[in-house]
């Protein structure tokens, strides 16, 4: 369905919306924080400095001039991380305040930092 040039686009919003609500009612489900980021300029982003580092399509490889070099993938997926962990705030806090994506239940859970329940 998605050749149909004329219902392409329609077809894959829907898709990525319901994605993420599904990626929402598991994180309620599951007790796990779900947030939001715009992905947007993740992959030519320098997860190390916060430099710009233009690149193809085909470039798998992100190297940057302040001497990260990793793969292009893991480079975005640092930096969606970080996003996410900066709209929620208090990073380095203890029983953050702030809400998850259904807003009833605090992001972090007692004890335990953001980061720490972030990489579990």
């Amino acid at each position: 369905m998605v050749k149909n040039h004329c219902l392409a686009k329609s077809i894959n919003d829907a898709s990525w919306y319901q994605f993420r609500v599904w990626l929402e009612y598991f994180g309620k489900v599951f007790k796990r924080v779900t947030v939001a980021v715009n992905p947007q300029y993740s992959s030519q982003e320098c997860s190390s400095c916060g430099g710009i580092v233009q690149k193809t399509l085909s470039s798998r490889t992100h190297v940057c001039l302040c001497g990260c070099v990793m793969d292009r993938d893991e480079n975005a997926a640092r930096i969606i991380l970080s996003r996410g962990l900066g709209t929620v705030g208090h990073t380095g806090t203890f029983a953050a305040i702030a809400c998850n994506a259904w807003g009833d239940e605090a992001s972090t859970q007692s004890g335990e930092t953001l980061i720490q329940q972030a990489m579990s």
